[in-house]
């Protein structure tokens, strides 16, 4: 059978004027994504700072601490599905190629995160279907278990706005596609359209669990900082975090399909503040918190690949031969 191959390892020949280029393409596109990513921070900025004189820095930093949490751990996914894709490539190499090559869904159109993470990920001598394949199957999985959770937020979501049972109604359909022999057939199907080479081993009920599992505990810890930031303003406790559990996974999962939007950018906020506002805030209240969400997401997501970045070139450093 053929496999998703890696790319040769090998000493370290010169480098070609090729490949001097794609360095030069790949640091110019990164400077494009961050500055995407710092003009959506500067746009919500003073809104945000507004909205947070009335939360306890506590909770804002708690809120933060349990974004960078949920991402960490998504990442873990990530990397989990890759790595059973051929020779494990180590969290600080994952985190590197995942995270900083996410900032590319702040520019409009969501493709451009999965084409910059290919190019990390191809920099750092894996092969590029590796990195779109589990890539693609996180992406799938982590949208069934975001329609899972969602069922949390049903009855606001449906209060709020009856046409958006369709995406209760794809569960069922979502959950028969994890089966690891239909995702290993869906996958393949998806590679073979691509011209790609297919999966070089079929997918198992463990590495879908492991993915699944992080998917769902990111779902849950993004409701945990959306729950700091509104139960300042007296949003009911039990009945509320699981509100906000529920409104995050309606959110990012509305946001996806959204993907000609950077992030998912308004569709996302529309979602956090149905539900918000079905837990007893006011639509200025939820606004504002789905606002400060977004860039509290923003930071996060910079702060952690940031993070990432350092922590991968340390480990290189580390390891290279004296």
């Amino acid at each position: 059978m053929t496999t998703v191959e890696e790319l040769p390892a090998a000493g370290k020949p010169p480098k070609s004027a090729k490949a001097k280029i794609l360095d030069v393409v790949r640091w110019v596109a990164i400077l494009l994504v961050i500055a995407f990513a710092a003009k959506q921070l500067a746009s919500n900025w003073g809104e945000f700072w507004h909205t947070l004189r009335d939360v306890a820095w506590e909770s804002s930093l708690l809120s933060l601490v349990a974004l960078v949490a949920a991402i960490l751990v998504s990442t873990w996914g990530w990397q989990t599905m890759v790595d059973d894709l051929g020779k494990p490539i180590g969290y600080a190499r994952g985190a590197q190629i995942c995270l900083v090559g996410s900032l590319g869904k702040y520019v409009p159109g969501s493709v451009w995160a999965y084409l910059l993470q290919m190019e990390l990920g191809r920099k750092a001598g894996l092969a590029r279907a590796r990195i779109f394949t589990g890539s693609l199957i996180q992406l799938g999985v982590g949208v069934v278990s975001a329609l899972v959770v969602s069922l949390l937020a049903a009855p606001a979501v449906f209060s709020n706005s009856p046409r958006a049972l369709w995406l209760f109604v794809l569960i069922p359909l979502g959950l028969a596609m994890l089966h690891p022999k239909i995702l290993t057939w869906g996958t393949s199907l998806v590679l073979r359209i691509l011209r790609r080479p297919p999966l070089a081993h079929p997918l198992g009920w463990r590495v879908v669990g492991k993915v699944f599992a992080a998917s769902t505990a990111a779902w849950c810890l993004q409701g945990v900082h959306l729950w700091l930031l509104a139960n300042s303003v007296g949003t009911p406790g039990v009945s509320g975090f699981v509100l906000c559990v529920g409104a995050m996974a309606v959110a990012m999962t509305v946001g996806t399909f959204a993907f000609i939007l950077p992030s998912g950018v308004g569709v996302r906020e529309v979602a956090q503040v149905a539900v918000l506002t079905a837990s007893g805030l006011t639509v200025g209240q939820a606004t504002a918190f789905a606002v400060a969400s977004r860039v509290m997401f923003t930071v996060a997501d910079l702060l952690t690949a940031g993070l990432a970045a350092v922590a991968a070139r340390s480990a290189r450093s580390v390891t290279a031969p004296a």
